[in-house]
């Protein structure tokens, strides 16, 4: 199948996963809901495989796949994690504490290096060891209690896909 082929199979089926750019950026904000939709493409024969090499077709390989379903549906332009990331730190450094800022650096910069996947939720722990040598400890005392922990990974990625200013 064409990338051409491929894509409008995608943009056929995309208004069964988000009804508008909005509800697109809600679903991807979240990490859960956004491994919902990633396992609904799945699902529907649109694996990681075909979105990264849509990335490619549309020359998006350092955005995110956001970009791609984004660009698919909307023919939003793509922007890198790089520019991405960078557009969210602004709102971060308003929205979060100090030491909490420090340990968001550290995640968008993984983000950026290797893309969404070390949003998902199943990488804040592993992120944790990373950024704090293994001590979880000293994790829970810069950033709080692991539902607060959670609540700055999950709450920090809405700013990474709001609408640019």
């Amino acid at each position: 199948m064409s990338s051409q082929q491929f894509m409008e199979q995608l943009f056929g089926k995309l208004p069964e996963f988000f009804k508008n750019e909005d509800e697109l950026r809600a679903l991807w904000s979240d990490p859960t809901t956004r491994a919902k939709l990633l396992e609904g493409l799945v699902e529907k024969g649109f694996g990681r495989e075909q979105l990264a090499e849509m990335q490619k077709s549309i020359d998006a390989e350092k955005s995110d796949l956001f970009d791609v379903l984004a660009y698919v549906a909307y023919l939003l332009p793509t922007q890198s994690r790089e520019e991405r990331a960078a557009r969210a730190k602004l709102a971060i450094s308003a929205a979060f504490n100090s030491k909490q800022q420090v340990f968001l650096d550290f995640v968008l910069s993984q983000y950026v290096k290797v893309g969404v996947d070390e949003l998902a939720t199943e990488k804040l722990t592993p992120l944790l060891r990373l950024k704090y040598n293994n001590a979880i400890s000293d994790a829970i005392a810069d950033l709080g209690n692991p539902d607060q922990i959670n609540g700055v990974f999950s709450g920090f990625q809405k700013y990474l896909y709001s609408r640019a200013a």
